[in-house]
């Protein structure tokens, strides 16, 4: 077998990635991700796997495989990634979002941050690694998603319903969303672990009221029920709930940016983190914004029904004070149903594979220092959480000082550093042998 250099292939497997179109606008109708999933299957194979392409439904492929630890009475370890990625109007991109780009030291295109780098590292790495014939400490299970982005229906969590034993003996996964470095100044620099996610539910709200004339008197209107529920959700100051993790995060950023840090106003730290803020700030309380409004179909008619959709995210530990929170806003005239409702999920910032992390990360930048955080949206690590499995955020990239990164997620000009897809692959080399 000839032996493989990940930092010199992973670039290419990234770009290969984001050409293969696997958009996913949650309606089960676009291009799905098979042929995304015989890319990585066919990468996964020409260096001795022996993975297995699993359909949930017409085009909408998932791929496992499993490698040999050199000690497989240890517990497993889960590598896993999506391969589905959301819209774009490509008019609005400086380079068009399939087509791999590489420009100004970056690749450009839909997943380069979300999530196909670490689609692309974990190729890479792998396939170095068994050219070379180094076996991981342990098994290690590698799942490539889909439908990540709109729930894992037919991904995550129908592989972890429909086939657990894929997954048998594993106890701990890392995945996408973590492992990014926020620059204190030139010679430091946090790196992101993600270690906690808050819970989603989306809601569709009704209100039925009286139908009649426009013109009428009518002090039964759905469409102003509706309109006010909505508007006091929209409106609601929702108070601070400081998670282990955050005061952990918090903590730590306040001490390394000389930052005072009082829990009673932790609004006032996350308000000096720059464009870190956005994330953050959004992990110090739930949250609900409505997104959608419909009713009626005449402008003269009042109709018997209005309904919204609300996007709500809960802390771990807080599921129960939101939808008692949502109930109480709603009032008595609307009602709630889930779109899509999934748990939140939370893990300390301790023990062997943390240090791993830290360990291999200080290995390759001398000034990281790793922290963990809480994400505002959720992952895969949902659904694989129900199998017992701990799990943390951790796709490593050294990133530029002033590339804002966090912004790109589901965002315009979506791109990641060359430079950074390199680092990437030495550190998930030195974690695997430390796992």
């Amino acid at each position: 077998m000839t032996v493989l250099n990940g930092e010199d292939e992973v670039v290419e497997l990234c770009r290969d990635l984001i050409r293969i179109d696997s958009t996913n606008a949650g309606d089960n109708a676009g291009p799905g991700e098979r042929a995304a999933a015989e890319y990585v299957a066919e990468k996964l194979a020409e260096v001795g796997l022996e993975p297995r392409i699993l359909e949930s439904d017409d085009r909408r492929a998932n791929v496992v495989a499993r490698i040999a630890g050199e000690d497989s009475s240890r517990d497993a370890l889960l590598l896993h990634g999506h391969l589905d990625v959301v819209p774009f109007n490509a008019d609005d991109w400086t380079h068009h979002p399939l087509s791999g780009e590489i420009a100004d030291d970056c690749v450009w295109g839909r997943g380069a941050v979300d999530m196909k780098d670490m689609d692309a590292m974990i190729l890479a790495v792998v396939r170095q690694r068994l050219s070379q014939g180094r076996r991981p400490p342990r098994d290690v299970v590698l799942a490539f998603t889909a439908d990540e982005e709109a729930g894992g229906t037919y991904g995550a969590q129908w592989l972890s319903e429909k086939h657990p034993d894929l997954f048998e003996g594993c106890t701990e996964a890392i995945g996408e969303v973590g492992g990014f470095s926020v620059s204190i100044d030139e010679a430091r620099r946090l790196y992101l672990i993600e270690t906690a996610e808050k819970g989603i539910a989306w809601m569709r709200l009704t209100a039925h009221g009286r139908a009649g004339h426009g013109s009428m008197l009518n002090s039964e209107n759905a469409v102003t029920e509706l309109a006010e529920a909505v508007g006091r959700i929209g409106r609601y100051e929702w108070p601070v709930r400081l998670t282990q993790t955050v005061k952990t995060f918090l903590n730590e950023v306040s001490a390394n940016l000389n930052l005072e840090f009082d829990p009673d106003d932790a609004e006032a730290t996350v308000a000096k983190l720059g464009p870190l803020a956005r994330m953050i700030g959004a992990t110090l309380r739930n949250t609900a914004n409505p997104t959608m409004l419909a009713g009626g179909y005449k402008a003269n008619v009042i109709p018997q029904t209005a309904t919204a959709h609300v996007d709500g995210r809960f802390l771990p530990g807080h599921e129960e004070e939101f939808f008692a929170t949502i109930d109480e806003l709603l009032g008595p005239n609307v009602t709630r149903e889930f779109v899509y409702h999934d748990i939140a999920i939370e893990t300390g910032f301790d023990g062997p594979l943390v240090r791993a992390m830290a360990d291999a990360l200080v290995a390759e930048d001398p000034g990281a220092l790793a922290v963990p955080y809480t994400l505002s949206g959720g992952t895969d690590l949902k659904a694989f959480s129900r199998l017992g499995m701990r799990g943390f955020g951790f796709a490593p990239l050294r990133l530029p000082a002033d590339l804002d990164f966090s912004g790109m997620f589901h965002g315009v000009d979506e791109r990641v550093p060359v430079d950074s897809l390199r680092f990437g692959v030495r550190v998930l080399d030195r974690f695997l042998d430390a796992c």
